[in-house]
């Protein structure tokens, strides 16, 4: 079976705002069957083009990247998730932001890989994405 691909919000802006040419080729390279959008990342993306001074524009260049892949909801199988993490990391003592714990919840209850910049905050496994521009900015990470 092929790995399903989650993007998270940092990633999403890289790519919109065409800052990383090797993510943008990666991303491209990668069947758009098998990269999805958590719904709340989406959420992040429209808070971000409300904030924004030329909302008109980033709000059609933000539908438009994503109307490309399949919007997964926050359903009953990410809840059960969420829980099981927060309880663990809670735990452990270990603290995330609430919009990355259902990030991350939404991934891990559909065994998918969550493609994220912000490897420090998930608390997950992480391996390196390839990029040129990684000794300054390491843009991408896989969380498994």
């Amino acid at each position: 079976m092929k790995k399903i691909y989650y993007l998270d919000s940092n990633i999403c802006i890289t790519y919109l705002r065409g800052r990383n040419s090797d993510l943008r080729d990666k991303i491209d390279s990668i069947n758009a069957n098998y990269i999805k959008l958590p719904s709340l990342v989406k959420g992040e993306l429209l808070f971000g083009v409300f904030k924004s001074g030329r909302i008109e524009k980033n709000l059609k260049q933000t539908l438009d990247f994503c109307n490309l892949f399949e919007i997964v909801p926050f359903d009953n199988d990410s809840l059960m998730t969420y829980g099981k993490i927060r309880a663990d990391l809670e735990r452990k003592g270990q603290k995330i932001g609430a919009n990355d714990t259902i990030i991350a919840a939404t991934v891990l209850a559909r065994n998918g890989v969550l493609i994220t910049n912000n490897t420090n905050e998930f608390g997950l496994k992480v391996k390196n994405f390839p990029s040129r521009y990684a000794k300054h900015n390491p843009l991408c990470r896989l969380c498994a």
